[in-house]
């Protein structure tokens, strides 16, 4: 029985990928919102390290995003698929398949190795079912559907089936053995001899019972015996010749006669009286069913090979999905908008491999992590386009410029991933990679400098970045002088349109949105790109933020003077 690879989360092995650094994880806040998926820290990993490996092949996107809508919207099928996957878990954790298998095994181990396959073959039934009663519409659980029939089809399945079906059967048959332990003078166990191995459990019933409830009573050298309920006895079945019933004698292949309690008795040996009985046991009870030892080693010689890889490397790919859906699930119990994001689909004899174009949309912090911004969330609308590449962002202070800018980041990060946008509708072209230029931390800054440390960053990730990817810069170049900082971002803009970088760059550096024109003109003369800069700014109302967003010239303030006022820090309110 052959079993190929399958997997929900890479349909191609040989689409190319771009793996985001951790530093953007970090900047785009997905590291703090994986960890709300999960309370394991291996899952928390997983899923972080997916959303982290971006494909930019729209096919896998499609795929993923197909199949997260399936995800979501059956939950009986999520709830079925985590039940066996924890199934499925044990059998990897605790199981046998990936130990090297002993052919002189005793019938203990025998057996363990049975129930193991035993429990694969439920789980593949299982499997099969869960898939077969869900409504599902996306390639990749249509092709698990699939691939799951095809083994349940297989002949070697129906054979692994049969077979082990009727070695359960037959071992079903042991339910007991009869035991004598012959006793010294001093009473040591001393030798043990295996009287019967029975079809029945004992029950306190027949002969042996009155026997017991006699001694009971009568003995006075175990005064605090107590009779459990749970222990119990009842005569071995034998027939009137005193042979093994007809089940027992299939099982153990034994049309053995029963001549006495001192049958196949083993003496201990010198030195070890009264220790591991259960370990000379397993040597009486090896060789008295033999036939079945040898039946049950032919059956598992036969599936030595079986594996359940295939179907374990499943497990992390169905709990990411399924812990995206049950959080995003409850997201929106509390009334956060969620969308499917959608590719952009190219028109006849045209493409745009820059289109975004996104409404309603907002980050996913805000719901993730109750602030006083999450019970007034303001839903955002923007595009890219072929034209449309670089957006000089500017406003007041806490107007929420960095918080739109974490939010563009995060809807590529999640859409590529498969995951549900925060937001009404996400039309898109797939980034190659997603780069930010965020405030280095102090111990980043130590031997070059904040403004050294932000150029020789920012030079990194521009020669790395190709012009389908995603820039997102936050302050850069705010470290230093106003002329200083403006010399370099107006020449990193420049750089960036020559490139054609799709870019959002949130700055207070409101000259550098009132220069777009100017760098725009400079770019059509060179003729790098059909891309262009536009200034967009956080919209005001009268002296209130409102977090909306607009392409629109810079207003040039940026509320210091607000907020000089607010604490004191006017010329005519410290001089007077």
């Amino acid at each position: 029985m052959q079993q190929k690879k399958y997997s929900l989360l890479y349909p191609d092995a040989s689409a190319s990928t771009h793996i985001l650094s951790a530093v953007t994880m970090h900047d785009l806040g997905m590291d703090q919102i994986c960890k709300k998926l999960s309370a394991k820290e291996a899952e928390q990993n997983y899923i972080q390290n997916v959303m982290a490996k971006i494909y930019e092949d729209p096919a896998v996107t499609q795929y993923r995003c197909d199949i997260f809508e399936d995800i979501l919207n059956q939950k009986k099928m999520r709830d079925d698929l985590m039940e066996i996957l924890g199934r499925i878990s044990f059998l990897r954790d605790y199981g046998t398949f990936n130990r090297e298998y002993d052919e002189s095994a005793s019938i203990w181990d025998l057996l363990h190795r049975l129930d193991e396959i035993n429990d694969y073959i439920q789980c593949v039934d299982a499997l099969h079912a869960c898939l077969s009663d869900s409504e599902i519409h996306s390639a990749g659980f249509l092709g698990l559907k699939a691939y799951v029939e095809e083994i349940y089809a297989d002949n070697g399945f129906a054979e692994l089936k049969k077979d082990i079906s009727e070695l359960k059967l037959d071992t079903s048959q042991l339910k007991s053995i009869t035991v004598g332990i012959n006793l010294n003078d001093r009473f040591e166990a001393d030798g043990i001899g295996l009287v019967s191995v029975n079809s029945k459990y004992f029950t306190k019933s027949g002969i042996l019972g009155n026997f017991y409830d006699h001694i009971a009573a009568k003995d006075r050298i175990n005064e605090d015996t107590a009779w459990k309920k749970d222990f119990k006895f009842q005569p071995f079945d034998v027939d009137a010749e005193g042979t093994l019933n007809a089940a027992m004698q299939k099982a153990t292949g034994a049309g053995m006669l029963m001549s006495g309690v001192r049958v196949g008795i083993v003496k201990f040996p010198e030195g070890d009286q009264a220790k591991d009985v259960t370990r000379y046991t397993d040597r009486i009870v090896n060789h008295m069913i033999s036939h079945m030892v040898k039946r049950a080693r032919e059956v598992l010689n036969k599936y030595v090979s079986i594996t359940i890889t295939d179907m374990t490397d499943l497990i992390p790919e169905l709990v990411y999905y399924i812990r995206w859906a049950e959080y995003i699930q409850k997201l929106q119990e509390k009334g956060f908008a969620f969308a499917k994001p959608s590719i952009y689909k190219r028109e006849e004899g045209a493409s745009d491999p820059y289109a975004m174009q996104a409404r309603g949309i907002y980050n996913l912090k805000l719901a993730v992590f109750e602030t006083e911004e999450s019970g007034s969330i303001v839903p955002n609308d923007l595009n890219f386009d072929r034209e449309r590449r670089v957006y000089i962002l500017t406003g007041a202070n806490r107007g929420g410029k960095t918080t739109i800018t974490q939010a563009i980041g995060q809807l590529f990060v999640l859409a590529q991933g498969g995951i549900y946008i925060p937001g009404k509708s996400f039309v898109f072209s797939p980034v190659t990679g997603i780069y930010t230029h965020f405030p280095a931390d102090e111990d980043k800054t130590l031997d070059l400098g904040r403004l050294g440390e932000e150029c020789k960053r920012f030079k990194a990730i521009y020669e790395e970045a190709d012009d389908r990817s995603l820039l997102l810069l936050n302050e850069s170049f705010s470290t230093t002088s106003f002329e200083e900082g403006y010399y370099i971002a107006k020449d990193s803009v420049r750089a960036i349109l020559h490139k054609g970088i799709r870019t959002i760059y949130n700055t207070h550096m409101h000259k550098l949105a009132f220069d777009v024109e100017e760098m725009n003109e400079e770019q059509m003369r060179e003729e790098h790109t059909d891309g262009k800069a536009f200034s967009l700014i956080v919209h005001t109302k009268g002296t209130e933020r409102s977090y909306q967003v607009e392409v629109a010239p810079p207003e040039g303030k940026s509320y210091a003077s607000e907020i000089a006022q607010k604490y004191g820090v006017t010329y005519e309110m410290l001089a007077k």
